[in-house]
């Protein structure tokens, strides 16, 4: 539409006044009014700065769902090639599976503005796995006295089969900021378990120091001390990182804590416990009865309850604040509590008898002695009773008190003894020559999962090696078994702390069987199990 001669002078005009009077404004005001609008402009400048940084933040999320999508479609595709499976838990929808972005943690913490990489974790062991049924976060700090670490680890990977360590992943999360202490956490994992790093199932992450808030000015509440407060603080913030980083690595989230004892079984009880809830309700399942020990959740639900820490992680215990968030879901201030604690049960489901033991008596916080126990974790079991044939048993190790290898072999109690040297042996010798089929010999357990043997070889004495040396030769030496210089074969040697295997029935009857040990242990040494397997 053409404007007429007549209104564009009109629009001049008018422009030329409004021009006047802004002018006129402007003059009397002595410039302020420029000041305003140079400080508005400032504002939108750094309001478009901070759009800028969000938006390359979504651009990376939006990555991190494309990359899921990928994936769980590559394992549905797998789940199908697979039906047979009968370990795969349940298939969630694909939208659960989203590691969901937590956009608001800037309000909760609002110095990570300055710092945007600051949830992002240091990986000093990992190998990114991800897709897994189970995944186990540990939250770990330097103690002033005992660190229990290792054997927890060694209780966690006690007697698990090779499908269970390939559909879970445990991350150690070393809440420090000392980059050296790290490394020699990083440092002792590798050294005790290399199998596990090397698989993938064993992850160790540590937080940028940016991203802890300032702790020094918190507010004193429920009584505690200026340092409880500030530990118990930090540990929320922990707990938080923690879960935000295993959020996309599995379907569930099992917390643990580094100073615990697992029982056996406890993966295999804990997805069938999950299993069999007849309905999906449930937020959080429990399989120990002290503080944020043993609790399982769904990760699809893991962004909700980081992101309820994180709105109180000032002002309560970690523990408080979950049966908070289940009051705040089903509870009615209208209603009494039995009600309400009708209604968390639906949500808390309780499993029995407790699958781990709070094993720790120096707190992370310095100068606290605690015994705790869980009641309902039971006496567990120490050692594993066989049958075995008749036997006269030896050993050179120095025994420790009533833990005699003869009761070892009885099944009656578990064989331990002083730290082995090299040159030990423990020998069973029959009372008369059998053909043995298969062997397995267990050192540690739960309770002592480190006391195990460790360059050890598993060797028999063929009740005819003559015979038999004549036969290997006749088979071209494809039964391959090194002699020792008094006439024992090596079958074998213990992997892990465990020995395990088949004695082809070329070898013969078996006059004698011999754990020797070839170098000085640093710890003391456990048998657990001794089977000896005759046909």
């Amino acid at each position: 539409m053409r404007l007429k001669p007549g209104s564009v002078v009109t629009f001049l005009c008018l422009g030329a006044a409004f021009s006047f009077v802004c002018f006129t404004a402007w003059s009397r005001s002595g410039g302020s009014g420029l000041d305003m609008y140079q400080k508005q402009f400032l504002e939108l400048h750094q309001r478009l700065l901070y759009a800028e940084k969000e938006n390359k933040k979504r651009s990376r999320e939006l990555n991190i769902v494309l990359d899921e999508i990928k994936r769980v479609v590559a394992e549905r595709l797998n789940s199908t090639a697979n039906p047979t499976d009968v370990l795969k838990w349940k298939v969630l929808n694909l939208t659960s599976k989203f590691p969901l972005p937590l956009t608001n943690i800037h309000y909760y913490l609002p110095h990570l503005r300055d710092h945007e990489n600051s949830i992002y974790p240091n990986v000093v062991i990992g190998q990114g796995r991800t897709g897994v049924s189970l995944v186990m976060g540990i939250p770990t700090v330097k103690r002033e006295r005992q660190s229990y670490l290792m054997s927890t680890l060694n209780s966690l990977f006690y007697e698990l089969s090779e499908e269970q360590k390939n559909d879970c992943v445990v991350v150690i999360f070393v809440a420090e900021v000392n980059a050296d202490y790290v490394n020699s956490i990083a440092e002792s994992v590798r050294t005790s378990f290399p199998n596990e790093v090397q698989s993938g199932v064993l992850e160790v992450i540590s937080p940028p120091a940016s991203y802890y808030p300032d702790l020094s000015n918190l507010k004193e509440t429920l009584g505690d001390s200026k340092e409880r407060v500030r530990w118990r603080t930090k540990q929320n913030l922990d707990y938080s990182f923690l879960m935000l980083y295993a959020q996309p690595k599995g379907t569930f989230y099992l917390q643990l804590e580094d100073d615990i004892m697992a029982k056996p079984q406890y993966i295999s009880i804990i997805k069938n416990f999950a299993l069999k809830q007849p309905s999906d309700e449930w937020m959080v399942l429990e399989f120990s009865q002290l503080g944020f020990i043993g609790k399982l959740f769904r990760t699809k639900d893991l962004p909700f309850i980081i992101e309820f820490i994180l709105m109180f992680y000032k002002d309560k215990p970690i523990d408080w604040l979950l049966d908070h968030l289940l009051w705040v879901k089903v509870c009615s201030p209208e209603r009494n509590p039995k009600h309400c604690d009708k209604q968390k049960a639906y949500l808390r489901i309780r499993a029995k008898p407790s699958l781990f033991q709070h094993v720790g008596i120096h707190s992370s916080l310095a100068g606290k002695i605690q015994n705790l126990k869980d009641k309902d974790f039971g006496k567990s079991m120490l050692h594993k009773a066989h049958v075995n044939p008749p036997a006269k048993v030896n050993t050179t190790l120095q025994i420790f008190q009533h833990y005699t290898l003869e009761k070892a072999y009885e099944g009656m109690d578990c064989f331990w003894a002083l730290a082995p040297v090299s040159g030990d042996y423990i020998l069973f010798t029959f009372l008369q020559a059998l053909t043995v089929e298969g062997y397995l010999f267990r050192s540690g357990n739960m309770e002592h999962p480190g006391d195990k043997l460790f360059n050890t070889t598993v060797e028999v004495l063929p009740a005819a090696a003559t015979e038999f040396l004549k036969d290997s030769v006749g088979h071209g030496g494809k039964l391959n078994y090194q002699a020792t210089k008094d006439g024992y074969l090596k079958i074998g040697t213990f992997d892990n702390g465990i020995a395990k295997g088949i004695i082809s029935p070329s070898v013969g009857k078996i006059q004698a069987i011999r754990l020797s040990i070839h170098s000085n242990s640093p710890v003391w040494a456990l048998l657990s199990e001794i089977l000896i397997k005759t046909s």
